[in-house]
């Protein structure tokens, strides 16, 4: 049986599912996780699915694995993660899989998994393909049970319970784009007191009218529009799991994450001043100045939602984010990416604010900058590339090098870094001036087709 190597990332196993995540690969990364997990003294598991087409086919064989080296399995059916990780609180479990493509197109599929109360990641994921690759699978004489559970009612009801918002009542568009979302978000957004104009909540794994990927601008088109329709105070959107926030204001400009973390942090460090705090290296120099406006310290740090949560951990962090939308609050929270949770927040702020959501950012200092642009590369030579751009940049530049390099340019910024779930590469440029800006651009681009990558064109 061949398994494709590359399906074990850096914080999670992503593939075809028809071609990689075959029953057989699927059945054998049960075993292996279960080897793995009951070396950590861990006997019972959580399994939860998104709403992809190849989802249930996925859970099956995963089960049967896990049930074989005598793992107990507690389903909790379709779920988004956030649901999924609160599921490990709340029926206090150490371990457990969840199965999604999250931003992925439909034809992936894949599994972010757990060990204790958080994802694996890095070096244990690597482990769990040795095992299969050494055929070191545990050994058991009697099979592991399958209960299941419900918790989506107590976990809405815990949400709930978390925000209370203010006096003014706001109007929300709610984009699920057909993802798991679907399942729960017009339901949550009404116990929280809103007014909500749903799009796409019916979940539909063909994902039949835009993609779940709110970082992308052509998939908030329809969310857009109907804001300006319902004239409603703010519209948000979801991943296909919902761990991550896409957001627009009430202008129908799309509020980045980077900028979305502005109003967190300026909640967060006026209870909490001189706080470290974790920048991904993809964010604004704006966020930046406002962190230090705001009397925090910055530390950039690299992509990665496993990554991030243990860097939290380890610098007992009260909040950071992506700006992919993955938000990660410690500080009246678990501290996992949760975007029905960021929502709330985000309501919260609004919900008290005397300005609309466009002018609760308006004193932000202008930038110029592109969107994240996504560069094909094969994943067998990506890092190798990423290496090159580095070595002449550091000779060229100042810059920062966490995870990929972010070149220091005199007028602005430009970040080229290996994207750790598809094939590309991702790069990004910011710069005081539009000038500026088409400088950055332009000697960034030179550098990424030097390192012998065909043409792209910059996302704005």
């Amino acid at each position: 049986m061949h398994i494709n190597p590359a399906i074990f990332r850096e914080y999670d196993i992503r593939g075809i599912a028809e071609t990689e995540l075959t029953p057989p690969v699927v059945y054998k990364i049960g075993q292996a996780y279960g080897t793995f997990v009951l070396g950590k003294g861990v006997d019972k598991v959580l399994i939860g699915g998104d709403v992809r087409l190849s989802t249930p086919v996925i859970r099956e064989d995963l089960i049967r694995g896990l049930a074989s080296v005598g793992l107990d399995i507690v389903d909790i059916g379709t779920v988004t993660s956030p649901m999924f990780y609160f599921g490990l609180h709340h029926l206090d479990l150490d371990g457990g899989i969840m199965i999604t493509g999250s931003h992925n197109p439909g034809e992936f599929n894949g599994m972010k998994m757990a060990c204790g109360k958080s994802t694996i990641y890095g070096a244990d994921i690597q482990l769990i393909k040795r095992i299969i690759e050494e055929d070191t699978i545990a050994e058991c004489e009697c099979k592991g049970t399958v209960s299941r559970a419900e918790i989506s009612e107590v976990y809405l009801e815990m949400l709930s319970s978390k925000i209370q918002l203010g006096p003014r009542r706001l109007k929300v568009v709610a984009d699920a784009g057909n993802g798991a979302a679907s399942m729960y978000i017009k339901k949550f957004l009404k116990s929280l007191g809103c007014e909500v104009f749903p799009l796409f909540c019916e979940p539909d794994g063909n994902f039949p009218n835009h993609h779940p990927d709110p970082v992308k601008r052509e998939n908030l088109t329809s969310l857009v529009a109907e804001i300006k329709k319902q004239q409603a105070d703010v519209g948000v959107a979801y991943d296909g799991d919902a761990d991550r926030i896409g957001v627009v204001d009430d202008t129908g400009e799309v509020i980045w994450g980077d900028k979305l973390m502005v109003l967190y942090w300026r909640e967060i460090l006026r209870k909490n001043p001189g706080q470290q705090v974790i920048i991904e290296v993809k964010c604004s120099q704006a966020l930046v100045d406002e962190i230090e406006k705001l009397g925090g310290k910055p530390y950039f740090y690299k992509t990665g939602h496993s990554l991030i949560k243990a860097k939290m951990k380890e610098l007992n962090a009260l909040f950071t984010g992506e700006m992919s939308g993955h938000m990660f609050f410690a500080d009246e929270y678990y501290g996992f990416d949760d975007a029905f949770y960021a929502t709330g927040r985000l309501l919260r702020i609004l919900s008290h604010a005397d300005e609309n959501l466009s002018g609760l950012l308006a004193d932000l200092p202008q930038y110029y900058s592109t969107a994240e642009t996504r560069i094909d590369c094969p994943d067998q030579v990506k890092f190798g590339i990423i290496e090159k751009i580095r070595d002449q940049a550091l000779r060229d530049y100042g810059a920062i090098t966490v995870d990929g390099v972010r070149i220091i340019y005199p007028d602005g910024w430009g970040l080229v870094r290996a994207s750790n779930t598809q094939p590309v590469l991702v790069a990004r440029c910011e710069a005081k001036t539009p000038q500026g800006l088409s400088f950055i651009t332009g000697d960034l681009k030179e550098r990424i087709l030097g390192a012998g990558l065909q043409d792209f064109t910059w996302e704005y």
